[in-house]
C-alpha cells in the first residue's frame, strides 16, 4: 500500500527551540541591524563585507545548533508517510534530523552563489569575506533569499503543495509572503494541521486541527494524531 502524501510547512519557530533566534523575536538576531542594511541586494552594494559577516555569524550559529524533537519527530514520519517538508529556515536542522526530502524556499546558510550566475552555487562551512569569487570571476554571497528578490523555489513548491493528501503547518506566523500565501494551495478537502505557540489568523483553511504549543510539544501530538491516517 502506498504511503499518503504529507507536506509540511515549517517556519522559525522549529529551530528557535534549537537556540535559533528568530527574526520577529524582541531579541531577535536582526536586532542592532537595519534589515534593509544586511538582508536587502541594496545592502550587499553598499557594504558588502557588513552583509557577509552578518551571514558568516549566522553560519557559525547553525553550525553550533542541534536538531530538536520537533526536526526528529518529522523525520520519523516518514517511515508512515511520504513526507516533504517545505521550510522557510536557511538552517541545515530537518537534514540533520533525519528528513530525506526538504525544500529550502529562502535558500540555505551553508551554500553561496557567484552575483554573476544564481545557478552557480558551492557548498561552504567557514566565511566569505570581499573577494572570494567564484570560477566565473563574480563575488561570492550567501545562496539566501533576501528581501527584494524573487523567490525561486516558490513554484516548485506550489505543485507539491497541490499533491498533499495531509498538510501541516509547524512554528510558523504565516506573515512572511509569498510562502504564507502557499497555504491556499492545499486542496481543501484535505486534513490539515497547524502548530504554534500563537495560531495565526487561518481564516481561509478548511478542515483544521490547532495545536497551540510549543513545536517539539505539538509535533509529538501531531505524530499521535496522524496514527489515525496510517
Amino acid at each position: 500500500m502506498s504511503k499518503k502524501k504529507l507536506v509540511v510547512l515549517t517556519g522559525a519557530g522549529i529551530s528557535a527551540e534549537s537556540g535559533l533566534k528568530t527574526f520577529r523575536d524582541t531579541d531577535g538576531l536582526w536586532e542592532g541591524y537595519d534589515v534593509y542594511e544586511v538582508a536587502t541586494p541594496r545592502g550587499f552594494a553598499k557594504n558588502p563585507q557588513l552583509v557577509l559577516d552578518f551571514y558568516n555569524l549566522r553560519r557559525k550559529d547553525v553550525a553550533a545548533a542541534q536538531p530538536n524533537g520537533a526536526h526528529i519527530g518529522l523525520a520519523e514520519l516518514e517511515k508512515d508517510f511520504d513526507v516533504t517538508i517545505i521550510t522557510q529556515n536557511i538552517d541545515d536542522l530537518h537534514e540533520r534530523g533525519g528528513s530525506s526530502n526538504v525544500l529550502h524556499l529562502h535558500g540555505e546558510i551553508f551554500k553561496m552563489r557567484s552575483v554573476k550566475n544564481e545557478k552557480l552555487i558551492y557548498d561552504i562551512k567557514g566565511d566569505i569575506n570581499v573577494g572570494d569569487v567564484a570560477e566565473d570571476g563574480g563575488q561570492l554571497r550567501p545562496h539566501i533569499v533576501w528581501f527584494e528578490e524573487m523567490v525561486p523555489m516558490i513554484e516548485v513548491a506550489v505543485e507539491v503543495m497541490r499533491t498533499a493528501e495531509i498538510f501541516a503547518v509547524v512554528g510558523t506566523s504565516l506573515l512572511v509572503y509569498p510562502a504564507a500565501g502557499l497555504v491556499n494551495y492545499a486542496p481543501s478537502r484535505i486534513p490539515k494541521f497547524i502548530i504554534d505557540k500563537r495560531i495565526p489568523y487561518t481564516h481561509s483553511l478548511y478542515n483544521l486541527t490547532a495545536i497551540e504549543k510549543p513545536a517539539t510539544e505539538g509535533v509529538k501530538q501531531l505524530q499521535s494524531l496522524l496514527n489515525a491516517f496510517v
